[in-house]
């Protein structure tokens, strides 16, 4: 069966790019625009795994990660945080939140599907 990622990016750009490459390895794509509808979408769907942006309007993608990490319905879903800021603050930030992985923009993809098939097994 198809590994569920739920992609969490405000530019449609990148879902785009995201959601073509993931496809292409045979993941089943859904996204949110933002971080609300992220952690709605995680709650609903019960994705297998959720990419993370961190800049996005009203709840950014630390936020998010959070509530999804620390909720006891989504707590076992993994997050990788895919964000321009490559600073090690940011990804110990991102690591506290609960992400299981962090991944600077723009992500190769080989590099997303090995990060993806690590934290999903």
């Amino acid at each position: 069966m198809a590994k569920k990622v739920l992609i969490v990016d405000d530019s449609p750009t990148e879902l785009k790019k995201l959601s073509t490459m993931l496809r292409k390895h045979g993941f089943e794509v859904i996204t949110a625009d933002d971080g609300e509808k992220g952690v709605q979408a995680a709650r609903s769907q019960r994705p297998d795994v959720v990419l993370m942006d961190i800049v996005m309007p009203g709840m950014n993608g630390f936020q998010a990660t959070r509530q999804i990490c620390k909720s006891p319905d989504t707590a076992h879903i993994p997050v990788i945080i895919v964000s321009t800021k490559g600073q090690e603050t940011d990804r110990l930030w991102g690591t506290r939140q609960g992400a299981r992985a962090y991944l600077t923009k723009p992500v190769a993809e080989r590099e997303l599907v090995s990060a993806i098939q690590q934290v999903v097994g």
